[in-house]
């Protein structure tokens, strides 16, 4: 049985396990000096079309929170928004990591900051009392799915730099992104003003690991070191990194994406019409945000669906995965139809 909890509740992807058990092969040097990372970098690189610097980290809590860490001081703050990843479901570990730096959430509708949101904490305050914003974090896709444009992430961008921050991007979703936006990853990351991003790699098919691409490469000096402080420099690096190609070199990742998006679209068109039933959210990635009446969420909890409800009291949220199957989609909305009626 399939599950729509958590798209990090599928397996390893085809590719990414292949990749890995050709890397299981003899010695190789550690800590990243394998020929493998080497060459999952020089990919990130052709695939954002400019030199960036990248590190591997085991997993986004700590790509996260160590790319914030390296850019603020302890006595800065991060702007995010009110329901990001980072200030609800980190345990405090962007403040811990960063010796203190204070997380500034803003409201924004549909889970996208706005300019104008931005602007206030900015500028609310210049005393010394209050912890300077050094940062502006976003998340794309957002933890409620949607996406923001190129357009608006460089509006973003131009605002967090004219003041002087840095510009973060959780992507722990980045590959659903790219494939439903249809666009080079260049095209919404650096070049339209983003410094870091985290790039999002269990959450697409990989057993383990996420990519912290630094576009500002001044801003990734000590980086390293930062990884092996908090005990993210993997010793035998290669089977943090060699999944990567087998998920870049043919655009599996893209298809992988693309087929859960597909997928939670086939879930929302299937929820349209039933009684009770709205989406909260439009469908812009793999996940799809609705409310259920509570004796709906009661008998697919009864028949053994797993699914999260984190959005207001009556809001539900179903995770699509690379390998989730049309068959899977189906018998769910067969049973929310017979439970609805």
């Amino acid at each position: 049985m399939q599950h729509f909890a958590s798209d990090n509740y599928a397996g390893i992807c085809p590719e990414a396990l292949a990749a890995l058990q050709a890397a299981n092969a003899g010695h190789a040097p550690a800590y990243g000096e394998d020929e493998w990372t080497q060459r999952v970098s020089d990919r990130l690189r052709d695939l954002f079309e400019t030199d960036c610097d990248v590190y591997f980290v085991f997993n986004g809590t700590a790509a996260n929170s160590l790319a914030l860490a390296s850019l603020c001081q302890s006595y800065q703050s991060v702007i995010c928004h009110e329901i990001a990843h980072v200030d609800t479901d980190e345990c405090g570990a962007p403040e811990f990591f960063s010796n203190g730096s204070k997380l500034l959430p803003a409201r924004g509708d549909n889970g996208k900051l706005t300019v104008d949101a931005v602007r206030e904490l900015i500028t609310r305050r210049d005393d010394i009392h209050y912890p300077r914003p050094r940062a502006l974090t976003l998340t794309q896709a957002t933890e409620v799915g949607t996406l923001y444009r190129p357009d608006e992430i460089a509006a973003l961008a131009d605002l967090a730099h004219r003041h002087g921050l840095h510009m973060h991007m959780d992507g722990a979703r980045f590959a659903n992104a790219t494939a439903s936006l249809g666009l080079a990853p260049a095209e919404f990351t650096w070049r339209a003003g983003v410094d870091v991003l985290c790039f999002g790699g269990t959450k697409m098919g990989l057993p383990v690991g996420e990519a912290v691409v630094f576009f500002d490469r001044k801003l990734s000096e000590d980086f390293a070191w930062r990884c092996k402080q908090a005990g993210q420099l993997a010793s035998k690096m290669r089977f943090l990194s060699a999944p990567w190609l087998g998920m870049l070199e043919d655009g599996a990742w893209l298809r992988h994406a693309a087929h859960a998006n597909a997928m939670a679209q086939r879930l929302a068109a299937g929820l349209q019409g039933i009684s009770g039933i709205r989406l909260l959210f439009e469908v812009q990635a793999n996940g799809v945000f609705c409310s259920l009446p509570a004796p709906v969420m009661t008998g697919l909890r009864e028949r053994g669906w797993r699914f999260y409800t984190f959005i207001g009291t009556d809001g539900a949220r179903f995770m699509c995965g690379w390998d989730t199957l049309p068959e899977s989609v189906d018998a769910l909305l067969a049973d929310i139809r017979a439970l609805a009626r």
